[in-house]
């Protein structure tokens, strides 16, 4: 490959929120740099980006100093810059974390000093103090979290996606990549079309460690896709803001939530439970191949093993929505059947190493003229420009 053939400087390969803000972050923090997105949907933020709850995360769930912690604080205040600054649909509202067992109240406890390591505002309420942010809900404790909020997030990568310089290629599946760490990397789309650049990102999300594979590294973990799903609350009014359970620390999902989102209505969960294909949104969504890599993991079986009981709960609550409703009655009593409507569900893209481990934390590697993004579910919107900004100094020390 010449020098002279080179189409671009810099490929990211993945049009979410992720692969737009590293995009953007490249043109910011070097001008001129020539960067091409290729996107296989036919516009941006159509999987995890598109299908999250909307919720601007402050960081008070994760471990001090890990990079969840760092790019969530600082991501949350950046993405409310940012939505100013574009005029994108966007609110701070804060949020309850509400313990209704008393098993649940160490949790609680140790979330609160957790949020204070980070440096978040961490307000604790008794059962009376809960009514004044949520005359509905009821629990034996909770925390008040003022720097969470909502925004749209598919609104924020569409204006990356403007914003970056970057020309941004939908409908541009990567089927092949050819790279030579000499000469740079080629990669062929699925209508037949090649684009040469000095340098490839993966940001792929629910497809990143393939895209990982077909550039010869080996990524190390697989990705395990676990489906939330959502109802939508048919009588809103019976929540003003953000009410969370108290989170189990084995696992890094939240529990079924409620969300007042932007637009004023109200979503309920996710649950989690697996998923049949990478993007399979609905139990009758299944990929034989995909499924087929999944269960070939070693880490799947381990997941399985350790997890089962907790995976059984899940599952009971996808298929029943009575089950549903109970998980709901916890935090919000007035809830009925007739109350939740069934809502779009969500892909999360899990990373899982061959033991079982879920990875927790945000997972980037380097390889010959590559940088690979391998684990970045949720907060990964809410912290996207600092780790777009991380990605792309990474990216430019490879130039």
């Amino acid at each position: 490959m010449r020098t002279g053939a080179y189409d671009c400087d810099v490929l990211v390969i993945g049009g979410g929120i992720v692969g737009l803000s590293t995009a953007h972050a490249i043109t910011r923090s070097r001008p001129g740099t020539r960067v091409i997105v290729l996107e296989k949907e036919p516009g941006p933020a159509r999987h995890q980006t598109g299908r999250n709850s909307g919720v601007i995360h402050s960081g008070v769930y994760y471990r001090p100093g890990s990079l969840k912690a760092r790019y969530a604080v600082r991501g949350a205040a950046e993405m409310v810059k940012f939505c100013a600054e574009y005029g994108i649909a966007h609110a701070v509202t804060g949020k309850l974390i509400v313990a209704t067992e008393r098993e649940e109240l160490p949790r609680l406890h140790a979330l609160v000093q957790r949020g204070r390591e980070n440096g978040i505002p961490v307000r604790e309420l008794g059962p009376s103090q809960i009514t004044e942010y949520e005359p509905e809900v009821r629990g034996l404790a909770a925390i008040h979290v003022g720097t969470t909020g909502v925004c749209d997030f598919a609104g924020v990568a569409a204006q990356l996606a403007r914003a970056s310089g970057a020309e941004v290629r939908y409908g541009a599946q990567v089927v092949r990549v050819d790279r030579r760490p000499e000469r740079g990397v080629a990669v062929l789309t699925a209508g037949g079309d090649v684009v040469r650049a000095r340098v490839m990102v993966n940001c792929a999300g629910l497809h990143c460690d393939e895209v990982a594979r077909l550039t010869g590294d080996e990524p190390g973990v697989r990705i395990v896709p676990f489906r939330g799903e959502y109802y939508e609350l048919a009588r809103p009014e019976l929540v003003r803001g953000l009410v969370y359970p108290v989170p189990d620390p084995a696992f890094p999902f939240l529990g079924v939530h409620l969300t007042r989102g932007v637009d004023g209505g109200v979503h309920i969960g996710p649950n989690a439970v697996p998923a049949l294909a990478r993007e399979g949104y609905g139990w009758g969504v299944v990929r034989p191949r995909e499924l087929a890599g999944t269960m070939a993991w070693p880490g799947s079986w381990a997941i399985a093993r350790r997890h089962w009981r907790y995976g059984a709960g899940e599952l009971r609550r996808s298929v029943s929505k009575g089950a549903f409703l109970e998980a709901v009655r916890r935090l919000l009593p007035a809830v009925e059947a007739a109350d939740l409507v069934r809502a779009p569900a969500g892909v999360r893209a899990q990373a899982v190493l061959r033991d079982g481990t879920l990875v927790d934390d945000f997972l980037i590697r380097e390889g010959a003229r590559t940088v690979h993004v391998l684990n970045a579910p949720s907060p990964a919107a809410t912290a996207s420009l600092p780790i777009g900004r991380e990605v792309a100094r990474r990216v430019l020390g490879l130039l």
